[in-house]
């Protein structure tokens, strides 16, 4: 009876050692997509930041103020270089 108990006792602990295989494989899996969703999402985010400053740069030169091409290419330039800051900082958390 004893041994009976036993075999039960370990077939049912052996039970938790493939379950947290299995969740230690779909962890990894849902780790590795949102790893890869957080790039798109970044990448997506670094174009339209890009392209914003873009259309930000054409605005100020069609003005053909030489002042309002000054101020925003500055804010450009600090817009860019916070952006890339982001990103590199974001980037390095996802690797």
């Amino acid at each position: 009876m004893a041994s009976t108990t036993t075999k039960k006792i370990n077939d049912f602990t052996d039970g938790f050692g493939d379950a947290t295989e299995r969740y230690r494989a779909v962890n990894e899996k849902l780790l590795e997509t949102g790893k890869k969703t957080a790039n798109a999402a970044l990448d997506g985010y670094e174009k339209t930041i890009s392209s914003y400053v873009d259309f930000r740069q054409q605005l100020a030169e069609a003005t053909q103020l030489d002042w309002v091409t000054t101020v925003v290419k500055a804010q450009n330039d600090f817009l860019n270089e916070v952006n890339a800051a982001y990103i590199s900082a974001a980037r390095d958390v996802l690797k």
